[in-house]
This record gives C-alpha cells, structure tokens and sequence, in this order.
C-alpha cells in the first residue's frame, strides 16, 4: 500500500507540474496589451529616423536663412543693384491681327537680356505693354510701346541675402518652392508625430514625456501670447 500511494503522490506532483506548465505556455501565447506597442514601436522607430534625415536638412537650411532675416547686415550681399536695359522689339512680336503677343516678348527679353523669375503680371493699356517678373531677391518690370517696339526694362536684384529672405518666407519664389515648403512642413509633422508616439509608447517614459510636452505647449503659447501683446 505505501508504494501504491508513494506511486500516486509522484503522479499527481507531475500533473501538477504539467498543468502549471501548459498554464504559462497559455499565458505566454495569449494576447497581451503590450502587443500592439511591440508592432507599433518598429514602424513609428522606421519613420522617425528616416522622416528625421530629410527634416535635418529642412530645419537647418531654415534656421541658418531665419538668422540671416533676422541680421542681414551679418552677410555679404544685402545691397541692391538696378539696371536698365532698353531696345527695340522684332517685327515677330505681332500676330496676324495686330496683336501683341506677350509670351513672344518676354521670351525675347528671356533671351537678350536674361530676365529671369516668374511672370507676375501682364497687361496692355493703350499703346503701351507691361510686363513684371519676381523671383527670390530678384525683380524685373518691363514696359514697351507697341505701335514703336521701343522697350526699357527695370532690372532690380537684392543680392544673396535678401534672395535667402525670399525662400525662407516663400515670398517671390514662384509655384515649386511652394511645393517645397509644403514638403517641408510635411516632413517636420512626420517627426513630431512619430517621436511623440515612440514616447508615448514606452510605458516608462510616457509621464516624463507628456509632461515636457505639456510644459513645451505652454511655454510656446506664452511666447506667442507676449508677441501678439
């Protein structure tokens, strides 16, 4: 009877043992709620650093120009240079009705005097034609008689500086660099958002990190809040 039972103790002890086992085995498959964190932090990692190699550039080329704005006089050329240019326009100008037409003289200015930038405008008032071009510290104003093709055109360039100014604000920077800008901001969200998820995701990071983030919310809100007084 005592190995019988001694037989009986030494089953159930491994039962025992085998039961708690399957029980972690269960435990350790079973869907936690650190599951969606260890799926999310890779991807928001992937996208922080490689969001954060295009902002780098975007954030230092936009602080070095913000300096510039700021001081211009810390630079070369902030001076503004003027040049008038004057001529006679070709016959090729005039369409068959009598017309002027306008792409053919700005392509001509384009290629004689190398007016640069973006058509702004253009307008023809009596006998007499405009046409004005901006582009980042550049600007150009032209003006022709129609019935003479006599011309004279206002070249006015800012210089490198004032040319840094116009990109930071995107002022006279035509279509693409809006595009650009666009981009930018783009990119800069990207890592905002991401680098606050990371945090956010790492438990024991979570409070320190909503905590400066806070902290930075009203410190900038403050800062806009005493600009605008």
């Amino acid at each position: 009877m005592s190995d019988l039972a001694n037989r009986r103790q030494v089953d159930d002890a491994l039962a025992a043992r085998l039961a708690a086992q399957r029980n972690r085995q269960q435990q350790r498959s079973a869907p936690s709620d650190t599951a969606p964190r260890v799926r999310w932090q890779p991807l928001m990692r992937w996208l922080h650093v490689y969001a954060s190699m295009v902002a780098f550039v975007v954030i230092l080329f936009f602080g070095a120009t913000g300096l510039l704005l700021n001081h211009p006089s810390w630079l070369w050329g902030d001076e503004e240079v003027t040049t008038i240019l004057e001529g006679n326009l070709p016959e090729s100008v005039i369409v068959d009705d009598g017309r002027i037409e306008f792409l053919a003289v700005s392509e001509f200015f384009r290629s004689q005097h190398g007016v640069g930038g973006e058509v702004t405008n253009f307008d023809q008032i009596g006998t007499e034609g405009s046409i004005n071009y901006t582009g980042p510290g550049y600007g150009a104003s032209a003006r022709f008689d129609v019935t003479e093709l006599t011309y004279r055109i206002t070249v006015r360039e800012e210089g490198f500086v004032n040319a840094m100014r116009d990109l930071h604000t995107g002022s006279d920077s035509g279509s693409a660099w809006s595009w650009v800008i666009d981009l930018s901001a783009a990119f800069l969200v990207v890592v905002a958002v991401t680098g606050l998820a990371i945090q956010i995701l790492m438990k024991k990071r979570r409070t320190t990190a909503l905590a400066w983030m806070a902290a930075g919310l009203v410190v900038t809100v403050a800062l806009m809040w005493l600009a605008m007084a």
